[in-house]
This record gives structure tokens, sequence and C-alpha cells, in this order.
């Protein structure tokens, strides 16, 4: 899986990942494939839901966030194609809790936050039997 994003909407994502911190923060890919990749257009911020005390190292949605995101894609042109994530003075690789959280097809991008500074930032998909992530290439344009 090969994912290519713009290095402004990077930049964006790690803006609000170092704001989030020590916290998790996360929200929405919009995009498309394109030329066998899939090509990042958006991304939307989406709160982090999860009890208070657990958001150092736990992100969650509503129900209703997904519907929403995914008529506002649909409205755009294009596909909710994955989510972001931040692991806060953690690797930028899945946790359990995120392989048990996660769908196949859609792109996950972690990025790790150490001492409130984007430090890395990967992408992977989790395998349609659910049994582990695998790393895709990740192209900032």
């Amino acid at each position: 899986m090969n994912v290519q994003i713009c290095s402004a909407l990077q930049r964006g994502i790690f803006d609000q990942m170092e704001a989030s911190y020590p916290n998790e923060g996360g929200g929405f890919l919009l995009g498309q494939p394109q030329d066998g990749a899939i090509v990042i257009r958006d991304i939307i911020q989406v709160e982090n839901t999860f009890a208070e005390e657990e958001q150092h190292h736990r992100y969650a949605m509503t129900p209703h966030d997904w519907m929403r995101l995914e008529d506002e894609a649909d409205e755009r042109g294009l596909s909710l194609v994955g989510y972001y994530h931040s692991h806060p003075d953690s690797p930028a690789i899945p946790s359990e809790y995120d392989r048990e959280h996660a769908l196949p097809n859609f792109v996950y991008i972690i990025t790790s936050v150490v001492m409130a500074k984007a430090a890395d930032m990967r992408a992977w998909q989790l395998r349609s039997d659910r049994s582990a992530f695998d790393a895709g290439t990740l192209s900032v344009t």
C-alpha cells in the first residue's frame, strides 16, 4: 500500500497532534485511489471522546462522527479512506487496541509525538483477517 499526502496536510496533522499532546488526537483522511496509491486530499479533525482520564493513550470518536464525515466526503467527491491519530511519547506503530478497533481496507496514519513535537509519521493497513497491520509506504509531496 502506497499512501501519498502533501506536506501542507502533513503539517496540519503535526500541528493538531502537537496541540493535543499529552493526549491522543485524531481525525479522518479523505482521498481517493490514484495510479495504484491512496492519495490523501484532506483531513478532518475529530474530537477525542474517550474518557478524559484515558485520553493520554486512547482515542475514540462517535458513530455520528463517522456518518457525518462519510456524507461530507461524498458531497466533496472524495471517499473516507482512513483515519489518523497520535501516539504521545510512543512509537508510530499500531497498538493491540488499535488492531482490535481498526477496519480492513482503511489507511491508518499514526504520528509519534515526543515531548509535544511530532517525531515520526507512518502509514498502516489492517490485514483482511484482522490478525495484524502491514506497514505502507508514506510519500510526502
